[in-house]
């Protein structure tokens, strides 16, 4: 049995699903968002409690049970409180900006890097040295951290980098003479 499975998903207040076939559809106050299970399971809607059932015992069933559930519970989080990742710049001379709706960021390269922001996500610079990444979709959101995170990521000597806000930089030793 799968212990993430058999728990059902309670939708909060102001917010609704709706089950056709193998695809969920849930509204909620920061919009609309859809996901369709493989075969291998049932997606049961009962009032505002969503439940995840497998077809059968086979391994792909179970493995598909957990999944399933876990995408419901993403679906109902990002459309009432959606998904926030922080990052935090570390160096000196490293900053960010947006720039329309592009973020500007300087990392020690001899040009600024323009990193241009995917659709349904948001990104706000509060400090020179802090970047948070907001959105409905967990993916879209970590994918999109890990891309500006990938500019330059932390390194170990000195820990300078873009580093995620709860993000423990393992620290090397220098060279000894």
């Amino acid at each position: 049995m799968s212990r993430i499975g058999k728990k059902p998903v309670e939708l909060p207040t102001g917010v609704s699903a709706q089950v056709k076939g193998q695809t969920i559809e849930v509204k909620g106050p920061k919009g609309v968002r859809s996901f369709t299970a493989g075969d291998d399971v049932d997606i049961i809607l009962d009032g505002n409690v969503v439940s995840v059932k497998p077809r059968g015992l086979s391994k792909r069933a179970r493995q598909q049970w957990g999944m399933t559930r876990s995408m419901v519970a993403n679906l109902a989080q990002g459309v009432t409180d959606g998904f926030k990742k922080e990052l935090e710049l570390v160096g000196v001379g490293y900053r960010a900006a947006m720039q329309g709706k592009d973020l500007k960021l300087s990392l020690g390269y001899s040009h600024e890097v323009i990193f241009t922001v995917p659709e349904g996500i948001s990104v706000t610079v509060p400090k020179q040295t802090e970047i948070i990444v907001e959105g409905m979709d967990q993916q879209a959101v970590g994918e999109c951290a890990a891309n500006i995170r990938k500019w330059r990521s932390p390194e170990p000597y000195k820990g300078k980098g873009i580093r995620y806000k709860d993000e423990y930089i393992f620290r090397k030793e220098g060279k000894k003479k």
